[in-house]
């Protein structure tokens, strides 16, 4: 166990992406840390930014071996100072992980973790062995694989501190787009299980089936004709002036205050020319549509649309809340907070064009896992 493989991301001052598999020692653990055999990673829209460095795909190209792949992309030359400054660094990628801990270090807390199913949120986890404090560790329950570990955190806490965000600031029901990824669907069981009122907004209609099937009551879809006039109805009856928005670009951020500003003029009664004294706010978490966002001002003048990531708002919460929301997910595993995955390839496997082709889109329904030790 001398040495191991890791996925690298590199980004050239000429503007070149290079993926590939580098072979790197396996490292030791501190006192305080444990060493995790990594048996599952997912490919979540959030390790896309690093791992492609603002490439376009399309342009990809594969050399090296079936085991030592290498892939190179052309960064638009417009986009290149977004990633100038990790120009020449070939960066280890991977948000999160589920595995067992193999190796301990002499502390308590890492010795109990000794032979357990853990899952981990510290970064570089497209590898095969990983050493993390054993506090960053989140252990499981008997019984948990690492495949339903994987996923324990990123979309798990997002969905969560949504919820709790909503809360904070005063809503009492929330709305949210991409709504059929897996994220979506725990935050739909999450809100059906708390009482929370959630507004869902997909694109299709199979998606609308997807999480009716689950017991969703609010779903809006945007290709239909009837979506404005469906989703101020929604915003109306559950009043959820709060929403988190994972597509970013576009109209649809705009479209979401449109429709709540027209809730709210439904049950204010009096014009006013300033429009509704009701706060609309929206959340931009997500990048899946690249393109501008666009606003079309017709939605009073009490509103705000900002960011949100979940890193933030664990340090506002703080530890001791924070470590409540995990271990809620611990409990939840393998129900609210359940992942699906529509395949399982290896590292080498993760770098091949055809597998890019499908998870670099980012399509519901299309999540990708790694097994570094397949």
């Amino acid at each position: 166990m001398a040495d191991q493989l890791q996925i690298q991301s590199l980004v050239t001052k000429e503007g070149t992406l290079e993926l590939s598999l580098a072979t790197i020692p396996v490292p030791k653990p501190a006192d305080d840390e444990v060493l995790v055999r990594v048996e599952a990673s997912p490919i979540n829209p959030s390790d896309l930014g690093l791992l492609f460095g603002m490439a376009d795909m399309t342009t990809a190209a594969a050399s090296g071996s079936s085991d030592s792949p290498v892939v190179t992309a052309t960064i638009p030359e417009g986009l290149r100072k977004v990633v100038a400054a990790r120009a020449g660094q070939s960066l280890p990628v991977g948000n999160e992980g589920g595995g067992v801990v193999v190796e301990a270090g002499t502390s308590e807390q890492a010795q109990a973790l000794l032979g357990k199913t853990v899952g981990i949120l510290g970064g570089a986890m497209y590898t095969q062995y990983r050493v993390v404090k054993a506090k960053q560790c989140l252990m499981m329950h008997d019984g948990v694989t690492s495949a339903e570990s994987a996923s324990c955190f990123v979309n798990p806490l997002t969905a969560l501190g949504m919820v709790e965000t909503m809360k904070a600031e005063g809503f009492t029901a929330l709305c949210h787009t991409a709504a059929a990824s897996n994220l979506g669907q725990m935050l739909q069981k999450i809100c059906l299980k708390d009482g929370v009122d959630l507004v869902n907004v997909v694109r299709k209609q199979e998606q609308v089936d997807l999480l009716k099937g689950i017991g969703a009551k609010y779903v809006c879809n945007s290709s239909a004709d009837s979506f404005m006039e469906d989703l101020t109805d929604a915003y109306a009856e559950t009043g959820a002036y709060i929403a988190f928005d994972a597509t970013g670009g576009g109209k649809l951020a705009g479209q979401l205050l449109t429709a709540m500003e027209a809730a709210a003029m439904k049950s204010a009664g009096d014009y006013n020319r300033y429009g509704s004294d009701q706060f609309k706010q929206v959340y931009i978490y997500g990048g899946l549509d690249r393109s501008p966002t666009t606003l079309n001002r017709n939605f009073g003048f009490s509103w705000n649309l900002g960011g949100w990531l979940l890193t933030p708002f664990l340090q506002k919460v703080g530890f001791e809340e924070a470590e409540k929301l995990r271990q809620r997910v611990a409990d939840e595993i393998k129900t609210t907070f359940a992942s699906h995955y529509t395949q399982e390839v290896s590292l080498a496997e993760a770098l091949s064009l055809d597998a890019i082709s499908v998870y670099g889109q980012q399509s519901t329904g299309e999540k990708y896992l790694i097994n570094p030790n397949k």
